[in-house]
């Protein structure tokens, strides 16, 4: 049994215990180094934000509303209130600051006994003060932090009163009440065990860390350690994307700490090769502009900002001392009330800052590495330079989307060819309460949605996610190189007789004054279909280099289900002589798809928000490549960054491609891409179905025998080769 003292010094370094690595005995309450500015902040704006309320009468609503309520926002707000009181306690040792907490505290065990299942409960694991319990898990997890701060200012009978009533009252329902999800192998599952391990070591009960770190019955199959070897792939990346990666990073990390101080015999940031480190570090590498990539059901504002990484950064900085990460803490511009953070400020204000490694990487998905792959090509380790995400990953579980083989293009610190996200306004009442949309399963989960191979208006696996699950990409060629980065991926089970492979490869040429990315998508099948390519471009158009016929008085929905009911056909055109090209302006750069395309394939001009009375979706355009054949298809593209538009000083340079044609060559597994520009600076691209490093390939191309050694080259262009650049 861990006995905690109840001394107010150990109220003091107990404070630490949920939130620090590195307390020790002789640790007092420090003030803020007036040279920590940010952190000396965020503690001042705390402050006054508990001083104002600390003279109000304390306000605990009977639950009524769902996410973004009344009821729900103020449970929410009580809870910081709570947690902000005890970290302020732990940080000056000012008591008005433990009174305060406990006085809510003891609010809320005096109504929480009485609450039934929420009124407004979802229809899958609902809570009692919230809607969900996985809201509730969150409020337990900040108020166990606090009250291990403050208990020791308490009164015995005070703290029999918070304990029985309320800690053990709400980690009693979060386990044994709600045994479904407590041992899930799923982020809600992680909150809750967090949250009932917290409050274990909080109120002294090893039955509930016990129970936390290895699931109700203790046997090791569910809990807080199965967790961390299931949700994360050896490399840290977390199935669902991102944006459910950052959610359960907080209670990951938090706990964790927790764990690291009370056992650390445990050696809990070692397990698995020191996963929940890889864990934080996958998720800043998950960004570009400070947003993470919006892949599966990812809400768009969210980014490195969001409380879970402030911890996550923190927490990394004082297990690693990485001054990398202090670049990461100024782009998130915000502290937490912990010594960490208080340490990242400090060194941030000593001038002990070095830039962040953003690195091309091969992210493995799945338990073992072995279910796909995040890929991210970048150019520079420039965190605002050219980026491409190609998401080889598998399903995502339930918010997963059937994007398989997608991909995302970021540049000038502007998403350029983008993902759609999620369709929900989170905690806006007025919306769906909150809730996901429906249009997020009819719409946003859909392939059509996402810059990803469309077979017959249908979704890859056709919309059903427990088949998605079981079947993921698998993984080509991955090479990052000074010229050439490269990424490459097949898949055969999102269409019954259709397989589908991409390339995608990052390039430098002096050929270019930017770098490129070279595109190949095949579908290979034996049988007649319809083929759809879609490119969600962000801007403006300016120029393609066929006639386009707009639909201006009349539009029409691009289909009837699958998506394609909330897309407006709003122009069509036919490539030229089985070429395609598509410009557009993005604030002051211009950016150009050219395409080598079936010569029938058509160009059609869609617009997301028809079918959508309620307005629910944003209105953003899109190009699609479509193409009918009986024996597969190919399409090669060239997305090219160029140019300068300024309206200040009223130029526009290089607004006009420089592609001048791109050709597909295969023979058997051999392909070659030939790119020429227009003044007549030849680019190839030559790529095998073989991985053999040794095995030699050669392939005719426009007259001449192109020969390579192992699974891909990069032809550079004369003028490259000169070394004229």
């Amino acid at each position: 049994m861990i006995r905690f003292s109840h001394t107010l010094l150990s109220a003091l370094i107990l404070g630490t215990a949920l939130s620090g690595c590195e307390s020790s005995i002789s640790e007092k309450p420090v003030s803020i180094s007036p040279q920590a500015s940010g952190f000396d902040s965020v503690q001042s704006q705390a402050e006054q934000r508990v001083k104002t309320q600390i003279s109000q009468d304390v306000i605990v609503p009977t639950p009524k509303d769902a996410g973004g309520g009344y009821t729900h926002e103020k449970h929410k707000d009580n809870a910081k209130l709570i947690y902000d009181a005890g970290q302020l306690y732990t940080l000056t040792g000012d008591a008005i600051y433990a009174e305060y907490a406990g006085k809510v505290m003891l609010a809320y065990a005096d109504v929480y006994p009485s609450w039934d299942l929420h009124p407004a409960q979802k229809e899958q694991s609902p809570g009692r003060m919230f809607w969900q319990n996985l809201n509730e898990s969150w409020w337990l997890l900040h108020v166990a932090q606090s009250y291990n701060a403050i208990k020791a200012t308490l009164s015995e009978e005070q703290r029999e009163k918070i304990e029985t009533d309320l800690l053990r009252n709400m980690a009693d329902f979060l386990s044994d009440g709600s045994p479904k999800t407590f041992n899930k192998i799923h982020n809600h599952g992680t909150w809750a065990t967090a949250a009932v391990g917290l409050t274990g070591y909080a109120i002294n009960d090893e039955d509930y860390v016990e129970q936390a770190l290895l699931g109700l019955d203790k046997s090791g199959d569910a809990g807080f350690l199965k967790q961390m070897n299931k949700l994360f792939s050896p490399d840290g990346y977390y199935n669902e994307g991102p944006y459910y990666q950052r959610y359960a990073l907080m209670p990951f990390v938090i706990f964790a700490q927790a764990v690291e101080k009370n056992n650390p015999e445990r050696k809990i940031f070692e397990q698995r090769d020191g996963i929940l480190k890889k864990a934080i570090y996958t998720t800043i590498q998950q960004n570009y502009g400070g947003l993470f990539f919006p892949i599966n059901d990812a809400i768009k504002d969210k980014g490195i900002a969001t409380t879970e990484l402030l911890h996550g950064v923190a927490i990394a900085y004082e297990l690693t001392g990485d001054a990398g990460l202090l670049s990461i803490a100024q782009a998130q511009g915000e502290f937490v009330l912990t010594p960490e953070s208080r340490k990242l400020a400090e060194d941030i204000a000593a001038g002990k800052t070095k830039s962040f490694n953003y690195k091309t990487m091969r992210l493995g998905d799945g338990e073992d590495g072995t279910e796909g792959a995040l890929d991210i090509l970048r150019v520079s380790t420039d965190p605002k330079d050219l980026v491409l995400v190609a998401k080889n990953t598998s399903q995502g579980l339930g918010h997963g989307h059937f994007d398989k083989l997608g991909f995302l293009l970021y540049d000038e610190g502007l998403e350029i060819i983008r993902d759609y996200g999620a369709a929900r306004f989170l905690n806006v009442e007025a919306k769906y309460g909150g809730h996901y949309l429906a249009e997020n399963n009819k719409f946003a989960k859909q392939t059509i949605a996402h810059n990803a191979l469309v077979v017959d208006e249908t979704s890859h696996f056709n919309g059903k996610v427990d088949v998605g699950n079981e079947n993921a990409p698998e993984l080509g060629v991955f090479f990052d190189g000074g010229d050439l980065k490269i990424t490459s991926a097949e898949i055969k089970t999102a269409y019954p007789d259709v397989t589908m492979d991409r390339t995608m490869a990052m390039v430098s040429d002096a050929a270019f004054p930017s770098p490129i990315i070279i595109d190949l998508i095949e579908g290979h099948s034996e049988n007649s279909h319809q083929y759809d390519l879609p490119f969600y471009y962000n801007g403006q158009l300016t120029e393609t280099n066929f006639k386009i016929t707009a639909d201006t008085t009349v539009r029409r929905p691009l289909g009837l289900k699958n998506g394609y009911e909330y897309l407006w056909r709003v122009g069509h055109g036919s490539a030229v002589d089985g070429l395609s090209k598509v410009t557009w302006l993005l604030d002051r750069k211009f950016y150009s798809v050219t395409s080598s395309v079936p010569n029938e394939a058509e160009l059609i001009f869609a617009e997301i928000g028809a079918n959508d009375p309620n307005f629910n979706l944003r209105r953003e355009p899109a190009f699609i490549i479509r193409a009918k054949s009986d024996d597969g298809i190919s399409i090669a593209s060239v997305i090219e960054p160029h140019g300068e538009y300024n309206p200040i000083v009223e130029y526009t340079v290089n607004s006009h491609s420089n592609v001048k044609t791109v050709q597909h060559f295969e023979n058997g597994g051999d392909e070659f891409i030939r790119i020429e520009t227009k003044d007549g600076e030849v680019v190839g691209l030559a790529i095998s179905g073989e991985t053999d490093a040794e095995a030699v390939h050669s392939i005719e191309v426009a007259g001449t025998t192109q020969t390579w050694t192992g699974p891909y080259k990069l032809f550079h262009s004369q003028k490259h080769l000169s070394g004229d650049n």
